[in-house]
C-alpha cells in the first residue's frame, strides 16, 4: 500500500511529460533507483587528472597555490602511457576480480573517471575510502610503471595527493571528488549538501533546469541523512522535492514560460498566486478593512512546494533576463517577500529561505564580498538554514550566467564537466529519476 495517496506528474527541462501518476514516496532517496545511483556514484567515483600529474611533475609545481620546488622535477610521459597506468590501478583497487570497478578514460587518456568498488565502502566508516584508495593506487601505479625510487617517491606522492597531511585536506591534489572531506561539514549529515553550486552547474553541462534538479536531489538526500524527513516532515521535504527539483505537474516551467520573455519577479509572484488558485491549495479567506484578502489553505506543506517552485521561476526569471548570477539573493528575498504581502501566507521554507538571502547578499557581493554564488554549498554557514530549497535557486542563477561572477564555473569547476558531466545520472537528473520509477 502506497505511503502517500497523493501523485505527481514529472516534467523534464523542456516541459515534456517524463511520468505521469507517481505516487510521492516512488521520489523519495530512500526508494528511487534512480536517486539511489546518483548518490551511490557520488560516493564511488573519483576523477583522476592524469594530464595534472604530468604537468605538475614535470614543472615540480605540486600541492596547489604557488607551491613549486625549482629544479626539482620528473618527466614522464604519463598521458601516453594512460592504458598500462590504468591496468595497474585497477588491480590494486578492485575487491575481486569482475566486481562493480570501473575505470573510464577520458580526453585520451588525460583524466580517468574510477568507480571505487562497492565493497570498499562497504567495510568503510565513511566515504574516505573511495579517494584514498584510488590516491594510493595511483601513486603505487606511477612508482611501479617508472620504477621511481625512494627518494623519488616523495614526489610522486605529492603530485597526487597534494599537501595531505601537511594540510586536513588535499589541496592541491590531482584526485577529485564530488564530496568534501567529512572535517569540513557543518554538523550531522551535511555531506551530500557540501556540493559547490558551480560543480552542480558543470556537471548538468549548464542547464538550470537539469542544475537545479541535481543540487536538489543532493540537497534533500542531505535532509533525509540529517533527520528532517522523519514523520510528519517527510511528506513537506518530498513535496519541496517535487516541485522545486523535479519539475512536477511542470509549474516550474509554465510560470518561466509565462514570465520569461518580459516577467519580473513581481509578476512570478501573480502567476504562483493564480496557480495556486486554480489548484485550489489556496482560497481566499477573510477581507480586511482595506479590501485586503488574506488567503487561508489546509495544506501548508503544499502551499510550501508551490512556493518553491515559485522561488525557483523566479531565479529563472530575473537572473536568466539579465545573464547574471549576483541577483539570486535579491530574487530569493524579495520574491518571498512579495509572497508573504500578497497572501499573508508563510513564505518559502516557512521564512527561512529570506534568512539565508539577507546573510547570503552580504558574503556573496557586499562589503564583505569574499565569495560568489558558484561557490556556495548547503553546507555554508549562510546558506545552510533553508531545508534544501536555496541551493537549486543558486545553482540555476550560476547556469544561467554569462560571466559575471569572479569565480566562474569555468574557472572553478571544469573538471566536473569533462568527468561526472560524462555520466547520464549527473548530466540529466530528472530523466535518471523519472525512468528509474
Amino acid at each position: 500500500m502506497a505511503k502517500y495517496q497523493e501523485t505527481i506528474d514529472l516534467y523534464d527541462d523542456e516541459g515534456k511529460l517524463l511520468k505521469s501518476g507517481v505516487n510521492l514516496e516512488k521520489i523519495s532517496p530512500l526508494v528511487n533507483p534512480g536517486i539511489k545511483k546518483i548518490i551511490d556514484l557520488t560516493k564511488r567515483t573519483i576523477a583522476v587528472n592524469l594530464n595534472g600529474i604530468q604537468e605538475g611533475l614535470k614543472s615540480g609545481k605540486l600541492g596547489g597555490k604557488a607551491n613549486q620546488i625549482l629544479g626539482r622535477s620528473l618527466n614522464y610521459d604519463i598521458v601516453k602511457d594512460h592504458e598500462a597506468i590504468t591496468e595497474r590501478i585497477k588491480k590494486m583497487i578492485e575487491v575481486e576480480e569482475g566486481d562493480d570497478t570501473t575505470i573510464r578514460t577520458i580526453g585520451n587518456g588525460k583524466m580517468l573517471m574510477i568507480e571505487v568498488p562497492s565493497a570498499r565502502l562497504a567495510s568503510a566508516s565513511t566515504y574516505d575510502a573511495a579517494i584514498t584508495s584510488v590516491a594510493s593506487a595511483t601513486t603505487l601505479a606511477l612508482l611501479d610503471q617508472y620504477n621511481i625510487g625512494m627518494f623519488d617517491a616523495s614526489v610522486v606522492k605529492a603530485a597526487v595527493w597534494g599537501t595531505y597531511p601537511q594540510t586536513m585536506d588535499m589541496q592541491g591534489a590531482n584526485v577529485v571528488s564530488i564530496l568534501s572531506i567529512p572535517q569540513n561539514n557543518e554538523g550531522l549529515g551535511f555531506s551530500l549538501r557540501n556540493v559547490a553550486a558551480n560543480q552542480s552547474v558543470m556537471m548538468t553541462h549548464r542547464n538550470a533546469f537539469q542544475g537545479a534538479a541535481l543540487a536538489s536531489t543532493f540537497e534533500q538526500a542531505g535532509e533525509f541523512e540529517m533527520g528532517m524527513a522523519i514523520g510528519p516532515f517527510e511528506r513537506a521535504q518530498l513535496l519541496g522535492f517535487a516541485y522545486q527539483g523535479l519539475n512536477a505537474n511542470n509549474i516550474v516551467y509554465d510560470l518561466v514560460k509565462k514570465n520569461g520573455a518580459t516577467g519580473t519577479v513581481g509578476t512570478v509572484v501573480q502567476s504562483l498566486v493564480e496557480r495556486a488558485l486554480e489548484d485550489k491549495v489556496i482560497t481566499p479567506g477573510k477581507k480586511g478593512k482595506s479590501g485586503y484578502i488574506f488567503y487561508d489553505t489546509k495544506d501548508p506543506m503544499l502551499w510550501n512546494a508551490y512556493t518553491a517552485a515559485g522561488t525557483l521561476a523566479a531565479t529563472m526569471v530575473n537572473c536568466g533576463a539579465g545573464r547574471f548570477a549576483q541577483a539570486v539573493s535579491s530574487t530569493l528575498l524579495y520574491f518571498n517577500d512579495l509572497l508573504e504581502h500578497e497572501t499573508g501566507l508563510p513564505g518559502c521554507d516557512y521564512g527561512r529561505v529570506m534568512g539565508v538571502a539577507v546573510g547570503f547578499s552580504f558574503f556573496s557581493h557586499s562589503i564583505y564580498g569574499g565569495g560568489g554564488p558558484g561557490i556556495f554549498n548547503g553546507n555554508h554557514v549562510v546558506t545552510r538554514h533553508a531545508a534544501g530549497f536555496g541551493m537549486p535557486c543558486i545553482v540555476s542563477a550560476c547556469a544561467l550566467d554569462a560571466g559575471t561572477q569572479m569565480f566562474t564555473p569555468e574557472g572553478t569547476a571544469k573538471i566536473f564537466e569533462d568527468t561526472y558531466g560524462q555520466l547520464p545520472e549527473f548530466k540529466t537528473p530528472m530523466q535518471t529519476i523519472a525512468k528509474s520509477i
